[in-house]
C-alpha cells in the first residue's frame, strides 16, 4: 500500500526549487565540469533554511556536501598534475570525482522525486 502524501504550497515550492538546483548543478557538471556550481550552491545556502522541517531540507545539505567535496578532489587532482609524474593519477582523481558527482545528483534528484529524505 502506497503512502499518499499531501504538499501544502510551500512544501511544493521548496521541492520544486530543488529539483531546478539539482539540474543547475547537473548541468555545471556537464558543461563546465563543475565550474559553475558555486551559482547553485548559493541559492542552496540561502533558500536552505526555509524548507527546514521537510524532507526537502536534507537535499540542500546533500548538494552543498556534494559540492565542496566534489571541490576537495579537484584540488588533490590539480596537486597530482603539478607533480608530472602524477598526471595519470590526476586524471584518474577527476574522472572519478566526476562520476562520483554525478551520481550523487541522480541519486538526489531520484530520491527528491520520489520525497525521500537524504541521509545525513
Amino acid at each position: 500500500m502506497a503512502q499518499e502524501l499531501v504538499f501544502d504550497s510551500k512544501l511544493h515550492s521548496e521541492k520544486n526549487l530543488a529539483w531546478w538546483l539539482y539540474l543547475f548543478h547537473g548541468a555545471s557538471l556537464v558543461f563546465s565540469l563543475g565550474a559553475f556550481s558555486w551559482i547553485p550552491l548559493i541559492i542552496n545556502y540561502v533558500k536552505r533554511q526555509d524548507a527546514a522541517d521537510t524532507f526537502v531540507y536534507s537535499h540542500h545539505n546533500w548538494q552543498i556536501r556534494s559540492f565542496w567535496w566534489y571541490l576537495l578532489w579537484m584540488f588533490v587532482g590539480g596537486a597530482l598534475f603539478l607533480t608530472v609524474i602524477g598526471i595519470p593519477l590526476a586524471f584518474a582523481v577527476w574522472g572519478i570525482a566526476w562520476l562520483w558527482k554525478g551520481y550523487r545528483l541522480i541519486k538526489g534528484l531520484v530520491d527528491l522525486n520520489d520525497n525521500k529524505a537524504m541521509p545525513a
